[in-house]
């Protein structure tokens, strides 16, 4: 049988500006602080996910170019993503 995957505490502290936004927007969305922290979270390692997933599928589309300009424009968007702008 599969055990149910329990919500877990944890403590995290925030700088005094991040608190301050996040107790706006949980004011403004009717909740709770912690549950705007678990869903910005839960966001982050999503997008966090989905930017892998980019990455990755740019590389493939690299590794199956033969188009030089493309390869260039690739090559850019890939270094964009590992080392900014």
């Amino acid at each position: 049988m599969a055990e149910t995957e329990r919500p877990r505490r944890q403590s995290v502290s925030l700088a005094p500006r991040v608190a301050r936004r996040v107790k706006a927007l949980a004011r403004s969305r009717k909740t709770s602080a912690s549950r705007v922290i678990a869903d910005l979270v839960e966001t982050g390692l999503e997008a966090q996910e989905a930017e892998k997933k980019r990455f990755f599928d740019l590389a493939d589309r690299l590794a199956g170019s033969d188009d030089p300009g493309e390869q260039r424009l690739l090559k850019d968007e890939l270094a964009r993503m590992t080392f900014g702008d």
